[in-house]
């Protein structure tokens, strides 16, 4: 007999709209009215935008394998944040170069990451560890505690409000979903995807094969810095304020989003899709549980349970397939 099996961003995206249905069935939940749940609905997808773009670098290191990970992604975000938030200081005309500014001091301290991995030969773990706790002392030294700046009518508009009166569809989503074609392309239809997933398979072989698997590795940490620094571009355009812990609530998200989203810890495999699935899931779950009035630590407690048991039938799945 035949075994179905279910792909992991299809069974995320199942179980979000499972949680969200079932939450029309409790006392605190989101409601039966179909204009409130789809608001609602609305409201979680914008919500879970900052953890998948911030996610979207974990995806990608994660991927290339050898144990890789960016545990630097939440530092980066604050400082990356606090930086748009002073250099905009509320004009329009200075979300450029503040969002240039963003995309390259996440790309260099991805870089610095790897090339510590790469050229030191530090575990991933240790190294991007090591670099959160950099940023965290160089945000310090940058603002003394005390930042001032302000957010321009621009970045408001082009982020957190909708495309038009008739669109109540908030920007940020519409952002999502083109980067999320982007990304599909960058994995699945260049050079680079293809090296990146060879890496992750095995790097000897891919080495072999012709890959600079150096330059895959140094590009990749890189370009998880930049999209780091995206987010945290994002993420104060939404908010319009900003503090010295803003980026560390998403940084075990991001993670586990990577890995609900079907991602292979060890490498190798994984979508970008698959992550944005996994990002609405947590969302979703962080939504229902404060709705519940639940304490942090239950909310912890069920995120991490819910971590552990997708990632077991993903590893049933694969072993069955084997």
């Amino acid at each position: 007999m035949k075994r179905i099996s279910i792909s992991p961003p299809v069974a995320a995206l199942i179980l979000a709209v499972i949680l969200f249905v079932l939450s029309g069935l409790l006392p605190n939940g989101f409601g039966s009215d179909m204009d409130v749940a789809r608001a609602q609905a609305t409201n979680i997808v914008r919500l879970a935008v900052f953890l998948g773009v911030i996610a979207a670098g974990q995806t990608l290191v994660i991927i290339s394998g050898s144990e890789g990970i960016d545990l630097s992604a939440g530092s980066v975000v604050t400082l990356t944040a606090i930086l748009a938030y002073i250099i905009v200081n509320g004009v329009d005309s200075r979300v450029l170069p503040a969002l240039l500014i963003a995309l390259a001091v996440g790309a260099l301290v991805g870089l610095v990451n790897g090339v510590g991995i790469t050229f030191l030969k530090i575990s991933p773990f240790v190294m991007t560890l090591g670099m959160s706790g950099v940023v965290t002392g160089a945000i310090i030294v940058l603002t003394h505690g005390n930042v001032t700046g302000k957010v321009s009518p621009l970045m408001t508009r082009l982020i957190a409000r909708p495309l038009s009166p008739a669109l109540q569809i908030p920007n940020a989503i519409i952002i999502w979903i083109l980067f999320g074609l982007l990304l599909w392309l960058l994995l699945e239809r260049t050079a680079f995807g293809k090296n990146l997933f060879a890496i992750g398979v095995n790097r000897v072989t891919a080495r072999l094969s012709g890959v600079n698997v150096t330059a895959m590795n140094l590009a990749t940490y890189a370009l998880a810095g930049a999209l780091a620094g995206f987010g945290g571009f994002l993420l104060v355009g939404n908010t319009g304020v900003v503090h010295l812990q803003l980026g560390q609530p998403f940084l075990f998200p991001s993670i586990a989003a990577v890995a609900v989203g079907g991602t292979l810890l060890s490498g190798g495999k994984g979508s970008y899709w698959g992550t944005m699935a996994g990002a609405i899931v947590l969302t979703l779950i962080t939504s229902l549980l404060t709705t519940m009035q639940m304490p942090e630590s239950v909310r912890r407690m069920v995120l991490g349970g819910t971590l552990l048991v997708l990632i077991s039938i993903y590893g049933r799945q694969r072993a069955l397939r084997q």
